[in-house]
């Protein structure tokens, strides 16, 4: 399980060889009565389970499932089997690979049914394990979708917590990014320190873009082209006009997947509002222009 975010501003088989004679009373033909061997089943790990420990290879030696009502740090929301070309290479996914991406998309999406929300929208971090190499050799074609509760847009360590993540965006949800007071340094964020609503604070998640399929080279270049959008959604949120007008009621900021994750198909983008001039104490939704006044 890794940091996704950089923040912007602005088998053998034996043969035995048996001899033609038989002892008296059985036939030489050994073979018609004995039953016929049972396939080997390959092992595919299970869904609604937790972990004690984050995997990035799901190594069999490793699989060690607790109940999800035991402290634990991931929990498999879902289980995928790979098909096609991606289940034809002779090893694992990846990085950037179709099979990674493929993965990657069924994961987000049993990931956001599972949580109520889009996963993004609160301190999660969802992970694809795959198998390991051996197991991949031995037919193995499962990949696991892990999910676990991290520190904060600016940590991704993943917290140690009891009881599932089923349900953990719906409703008055604790995990749900709301309010913050950015830190910056030369100019830059340093970090987001979570604030009440109802506190004194000077931004306010509002919302995930989901950017193109374009290289990670060209989306950072396009940092204009994401706050464009990020603006989109803060209108939406707070309820004002998508206009000319709207960058001088607030600025906006974004938090991007690192390239290693958006070669894998990570796209999402969370997008906040940022007033730097005065304190804000109340939630922007749907403010209006009166909360949201050009200014």
């Amino acid at each position: 399980m890794r940091r996704w975010w950089t923040a912007v501003v602005v088998g053998a088989t034996a043969v035995l060889g048996l001899g033609a004679c038989a002892p008296a009373g059985l036939d030489a033909d050994l073979t018609d009565d004995w039953p016929a061997p049972v396939a080997a089943k390959t092992f595919v790990p299970a869904a609604g389970v937790c972990h004690l420990a984050v995997q990035d290879v799901g190594y069999l030696t490793g699989y060690d499932p607790v109940d999800c009502a035991e402290s634990h740090r991931v929990e498999t929301l879902h289980v995928g089997t790979l098909s096609g070309a991606a289940a034809a290479q002779p090893a694992p996914p990846t990085v950037g690979s179709a099979g990674i991406r493929a993965a990657r998309a069924e994961c987000d999406r049993e990931a956001n049914k599972a949580v109520g929300g889009e996963w993004r929208t609160g301190r999660l971090a969802v992970d694809v394990v795959f198998p390991s190499p051996a197991a991949w050799t031995g037919g193995a074609r499962w990949f696991r979708c892990d999910a676990g509760e991290v520190r904060g847009l600016d940590d991704g360590v993943v917290n140690p917590r009891t009881g599932s993540l089923r349900g953990a965006l719906k409703g008055d949800a604790p995990l749900a990014h709301r309010c913050f007071n950015p830190t910056l340094e030369k100019d830059a964020i340093k970090e987001m320190v979570p604030a009440s609503c109802t506190a004194r604070h000077h931004a306010e998640f509002v919302g995930v873009y989901q950017a193109p399929d374009i290289s990670f080279a060209a989306f950072t270049r396009a940092t204009l082209d994401t706050h464009k959008a990020c603006r989109k959604l803060l209108a939406g949120y707070a309820k004002v006009p998508n206009d000319g007008n709207l960058q001088y009621r607030a600025g906006t900021i974004f938090y991007h997947p690192f390239e290693q994750e958006w070669r894998n198909g990570n796209r999402g983008v969370q997008c906040f509002l940022w007033v730097s001039d005065r304190n804000l104490t109340r939630s922007m939704k749907g403010a209006g222009s009166k909360g949201l006044p050009v200014t």
